[in-house]
């Protein structure tokens, strides 16, 4: 297997000389919160780490624990190879994953992540009712602070992490004040690179920004928004891939702890969790360690898997 090591560079996403112009405004003297926000973009300095694969097995983890997530890592592995080719950060269309609830699509993207050794942001768009959320409030306002965009490169280390818009066909709120409005320039790169929050109003470049959204129905989303993402519709896998799945998380948790289990579960046990929609499965075998350590075993037997407690709901089959 090919050794990847990602490459950091740093990257200018924001003006300390036009924070140092805003800190002088009368405006920003009267208003605590933004003085204190640019103040604390001054310490951090202007640049942000971009990171830049080193080799398109990256993603090759990724394709094992994802198995249903192919065509996705087909068009990812592209993209690494024009950035390794070019000695540049990885950049991809934003990306929508469409399909049913459990299929792990936010696991996906938070994997992604991890692959591309880069930050990970999670935004719930079924909670969110206005674009302020992602883009700031103005900062007349009482208690107004910057969006989630902003605030995810400021404080952040990286200039592309991979933000996720998790369930943005759940969007809800007035019209007037519409969530996805900030997404028509915020997914388009040549707008993103002077984005503004309302709440800080200096130019940030958030181009470098990865983005992945998920949904379950893509027919109630806007054509402008659907028009600027690659959409995927991710199936539920078969048994196989159900099968490799649940030993992906099975080695993920355990590769996090030092609980005495063996490295490899026994064949019953997996067969047992690839039942189970790939959403639960971590929750489940979370579950069933403890219930083994319980009754004294350092290994699982399929009965530790209990379905009955996924809050009342069925467990769902993973093929």
């Amino acid at each position: 297997m090919d050794v990847v090591i990602p490459i950091a560079d740093l990257q200018p996403i924001y003006s300390l000389a036009e924070i140092d112009r805003a800190l002088g405004d009368d405006s920003t003297t009267r208003n605590e919160g933004l003085k204190n926000w640019y103040g604390r973009m001054r310490g951090l300095g202007g640049s942000r780490y971009i990171v830049k694969p080193s080799s398109s097995a990256a993603v090759d983890e990724l394709a094992q624990s994802s198995p249903n997530f192919g065509e996705v890592i087909a068009d990812l592995r592209k993209c690494l190879a024009l950035a390794i080719a070019g000695n540049e950060a990885v950049q991809f269309t934003p990306i929508l994953l469409v399909g049913d609830p459990g299929l792990g699509k936010t696991y996906f993207a938070k994997k992604l992540a991890n692959a591309l050794s880069t930050g990970y942001e999670f935004v719930s768009m079924n909670s969110l009712t206005a674009g302020w959320v992602l883009t700031g409030a103005s900062a007349q306002w009482h208690n107004a602070r910057p969006g989630k965009v902003a605030q995810t490169l400021v404080e952040g280390d990286y200039a592309n992490p991979i933000v996720v818009l998790d369930e943005v066909d759940k969007t809800g709120g007035d019209h007037r004040y519409d969530p996805m409005g900030a997404l028509y320039a915020l997914l388009e790169r040549d707008t993103a690179m002077q984005f503004k929050d309302e709440f800080l109003d200096v130019a940030i470049d958030a181009s470098h920004i990865l983005w992945v959204a998920t949904a379950n129905d893509e027919s109630v989303l806007p054509e402008p928004i659907l028009n600027r993402m690659n959409v995927y519709v991710i199936e539920r896998p078969d048994a196989e891939g159900s099968r490799r799945i649940a030993l992906s998380v099975y080695h993920e948790i355990l590769d996090a702890h030092r609980w005495p289990f063996p490295h490899e579960p026994a064949e019953n046990v997996l067969e047992r969790v690839a039942e189970i929609a790939p959403r639960d499965m971590r929750k489940l075998l979370l579950d069933a360690f403890g219930t083994a350590q319980l009754a004294g075993r350092d290994h699982l037997v399929p009965e530790d898997i209990d379905a009955t407690k996924l809050c009342g709901r069925k467990a769902r089959l993973g093929f």
